[in-house]
């Protein structure tokens, strides 16, 4: 399993997306506004996801 790196986007739980802001030793913080339709969602700017529950989709963009 490959951990992503600040400024890679991710997809996980149901194809949501999102930036890396931070890594920590289980999960990664995750700005959500990269979404186009973020706010078509009920959702906070940020999110925790676990390391197990994510795949990155691009690598580090400028950040």
């Amino acid at each position: 399993m490959k951990i992503a790196e600040v400024g890679n986007i991710i997809e996980f739980k149901d194809g949501l997306k999102g930036i890396v802001e931070k890594i920590n030793e289980n999960s990664v913080i995750v700005d959500l506004t990269y979404m186009e339709n973020f706010r078509d969602y009920d959702l906070e700017e940020k999110t925790v996801v676990n390391h197990k529950n994510y795949k990155i989709i691009q690598d580090s963009v400028n950040v």
